[in-house]
């Protein structure tokens, strides 16, 4: 008698997705999934890396007066607000040169991609060369122009610090958003370039009601790139100015950065417990700062 059993064929095309998606998932449990998780199960405790002792509510109460953090997500606001104002339009005008295939483009390009590629911790380093106050190279040159009578102090006075961290910003960010909207302005035809020539519209004529509007997915996309990549901004300013002076460039993640591994020269423990839940409270202010954006954006596509 042939047995009861019933055999199923394997289906070798189900097989393959799933083994080669297995590395993926694996890796974002162990990578993703599972510091997520241990995040929040330290937010309660007083942790040093080798004893965890359960505080309750006492984190949650430290933060809220904690004037340092606060001070520094202040910092992070005006930070990003200096780096989109300037990074998006220099991006944006420089695609559209380069765009114009004009003589020796393509290496103005790669030279503008350039500083998108150097290691944030060397262009701190450069930048700090730079922004030296005695025998600067910025300094130097503005006393050679006869702009500056006397030396600034970039990197120690709290009036300047911001502006020097937003160049530095600035300037190791733009090629990359640059490439961006090269890519989208490659994806618009020719022909309708060729239609408002014919039509008799002029260079800013062209852009505004040519280029600007059928870049609109590629800005919206850049635009939130940029935002967030500017509040999670915080290896060159560490490097640069480690937060100083007087904690004026101390933005978000650099506070939560020294809370987690100590403060760089000082023998204070690390706080990886306290640590822990700001930088939960950090992922849910730039989680509403990303959201408040789709609601605008989303708006503003509704009406137009």
């Amino acid at each position: 008698m042939k047995s009861g059993k019933k055999r199923f064929p394997i289906d070798g095309n189900k097989i393959a997705p799933v083994l080669m998606l297995t590395p993926a998932a694996l890796f974002l449990l162990i990578c993703s999934i599972y510091p997520f998780i241990w995040i929040f199960r330290y937010i309660c405790y007083d942790y040093n890396g080798f004893t965890a002792t359960f505080t309750g509510t006492r984190n949650f109460t430290r933060m809220l007066n904690d004037k340092t953090f606060w001070a520094s997500v202040g910092h992070t606001f005006e930070y990003a607000a200096y780096k989109l104002i300037f990074i998006i339009p220099l991006s944006l005008v420089l695609a559209v040169l380069l765009n114009a295939r004009m003589r020796g483009s393509n290496l103005f390009r790669g030279i503008y991609f350039m500083p998108t590629i150097i290691s944030t911790s060397i262009s701190g380093m450069i930048f700090g060369f730079i922004f030296a106050t005695q025998n600067g190279i910025l300094n130097e040159i503005l006393m050679q122009l006869h702009l500056i009578s006397t030396p600034i102090p970039w990197l120690n006075n709290v009036q300047w610090v911001m502006g020097a961290v937003t160049i530095l910003a600035i300037w190791g960010g733009f090629g990359n958003y640059m490439l961006y909207f090269t890519t989208g302005m490659n994806g618009i035809s020719e022909d309708v370039y060729e239609s408002a020539k014919i039509d008799g519209a002029n260079a800013v004529q062209t852009f505004f009601r040519i280029t600007l509007p059928m870049l609109a997915p590629v800005l919206k996309v850049v635009l939130m790139l940029a935002i967030t990549g500017a509040f999670k901004d915080y290896e060159a300013i560490m490097v640069l100015t480690k937060g100083g002076p007087g904690n004026r460039s101390m933005v978000m993640f650099l506070y939560i950065y020294n809370m987690i591994f100590g403060t760089p020269g000082s023998t204070t423990q690390a706080q990886i417990g306290y640590g822990a839940l700001l930088s939960v409270v950090a992922a849910i202010i730039v989680g509403i700062v990303t959201a408040v954006y789709m609601v605008i954006s989303k708006k503003l596509d509704d009406v137009m």
